[in-house]
């Protein structure tokens, strides 16, 4: 299967142009930002890379292993000296799986694909970890996530709770048994190439029987593409998505999550590139190019911010019960509509807060920016929801969560954000320079009444789309570079 893969690489590389394209070159014009950078790794900008993969299935977690493919964890990390790449992470290391040791690893997790996938990414974490500040950094996080949920093998918690196996309904896409596996996973460690360039790779497939040699017709597939001159510019990463009728709900995000702690959409410590956590005061810069946008349902995030907290306003701590995870999300998909409307006011926020602090209700018809929010959902733990309310879904995360989903709207404007459909999107590649932070801090999130205020502390920051259950094979296809997280 490698040398097919390998043949596709060469073709998405000679399709998607060289890391010296225009786009580029346009996007590394420098944008004053007056702040301290979050991450280890600001504007992606180290010669040194430091990246690394994880797959999950429908609850974030991982069940059941992909034959021969090991833990669906993996790195590729080096240093470069005197123009030589000394990776800090072997392949046998990267194959690591069920069953076989490595320093860290406790007993419990020896047997368990769950817990040995969160022990392995610490191990890897620990092999990558960059020390030369007082605040330690691992790597960024490629995210792979499979939609398909078999509800009949009772693999998923219902808000945090254990659910026992029910009758599938058609909410959730599953072809029958083994509809939530792994995917295959190929590496092609980065190398450092006669003209100057490095570039490495991930890839596979969801569909473990598939003859990639016969073509990409009927099957899933993903890729990111990894590569930067030696001495200059930014990384650049090429990603590459394709539903197919078996796997017609996939995720694939670049994410910059916590160095320690809990990140989000998980209960266990993660390790990640943000070394400092961002709350109110932060901007977010990169450069995007989206080239194929992946149909109709894809839910390409501009950005995605996640975080954790409790519904009483006290901070996550593991407890699968209480914890919360929320989301933020802005769609730039000019496909995908405002659900929440003057006649849906289920799918909206309680209210809008606008950058002058002024509150306006869902009901106020003449000033609610209706458009500007495609779909709001409140966590299934919640015990004095506002009604009418839509609940998010139960199983998707370990915990209950909570979401917010934007559209470009003029309301976003003062913040950087898209003001109309279509800006991004394809055919407009841009540098961002968007104000995450402000416009995080007026965003409804509930909590409990007569609770002091969440500590909004952001974990994870990711670009990338989620594309939705779709009747046909979709793919799309998005370049991202120069990212960094900006304390202002």
């Amino acid at each position: 299967m490698r040398k097919y893969l390998l043949v596709i690489f060469v073709g998405v590389n000679l399709l998607l142009g060289g890391v010296n394209g225009r786009f580029y070159k346009d996007a590394e014009r420098e944008i004053d930002t007056n702040g301290m950078s979050a991450v280890g790794d600001p504007g992606m900008r180290r010669n040194g890379l430091r990246v690394a993969f994880e797959a999950w299935n429908f609850c974030n977690e991982v069940a059941h292993e992909a034959p021969g493919m090991g833990s669906p964890r993996a790195a590729d990390c080096f240093d470069v000296s005197n123009s030589t790449l000394l990776h800090k992470v072997s392949e046998a290391d990267n194959k690591l799986g069920i069953g076989k040791t490595f320093k860290g690893l406790s007993t419990e997790a020896m047997r368990r694909p769950d817990l040995y996938a969160v022990e392995k990414e610490l191990y890897l974490g620990s092999l990558c970890e960059v020390s030369d500040s007082s605040k330690p950094w691992q790597f960024w996080m490629v995210m792979l996530k499979n939609g398909n949920f078999d509800t009949k093998a009772g693999l998923c918690p219902e808000n945090g709770k254990p659910k026992p196996p029910f009758t599938t309904t058609k909410n959730f896409p599953c072809f029958g048994e083994g509809c939530m596996n792994q995917p295959t996973l190929n590496h092609q460690p980065t190398q450092l190439l006669g003209d100057g360039t490095m570039r490495g790779w991930f890839n596979g497939t969801y569909d473990l029987d598939a003859d990639i040699g016969k073509g990409l017709t009927n099957l899933s597939f993903y890729e990111v593409i990894w590569e930067k001159k030696l001495g200059s510019g930014s990384w650049v990463f090429k990603h590459r998505l394709k539903t197919s009728m078996k796997y017609p709900w996939l995720m694939l995000y670049l994410r910059a999550d916590a160095t320690k702690g809990f990140s989000g959409g998980y209960h266990y410590e993660t390790r990640g590139m943000l070394h400092t956590l961002p709350r109110s005061n932060f901007k977010v810069k990169f450069s995007l190019e989206i080239k194929k946008g992946g149909g109709p349902k894809s839910q390409f995030y501009l950005i995605d911010i996640g975080s954790c907290w409790k519904n009483n306003g006290e901070p996550c701590d593991g407890d699968v019960l209480t914890d919360v995870t929320r989301y933020s999300e802005m769609i730039i998909n000019p496909d995908v509509p405002a659900w929440c409307s003057p006649t849906a006011l289920v799918n909206c926020p309680p209210y809008h807060i606008t950058p002058n602090n002024t509150k306006i209700l869902r009901n106020d018809t003449a000033n609610f920016p209706y458009g500007a929010y495609h779909y709001y959902c409140a966590p299934g733990n919640a015990q004095h929801l506002e009604q009418p309310v839509s609940l998010c879904d139960p199983y998707s995360n370990p915990q209950a969560q909570e979401i917010v989903q934007l559209l470009p709207h003029p309301i976003w404007g003062e913040y950087g954000y898209p003001t109309e459909k279509g800006q991004g999107w394809i055919g407009n590649p841009r540098t961002w320079v968007l104000d995450t932070g402000g416009l995080a801090s007026r965003l409804y999130f509930y909590q409990d009444p007569n609770t002091p205020p969440a500590k909004r502390i952001w974990t994870s920051i990711d670009m990338g789309t989620e594309i939705f259950v779709s009747d046909k094979d979709e793919e799309a296809e998005w370049i991202l570079s120069d990212l960094d997280v900006i304390l202002l």
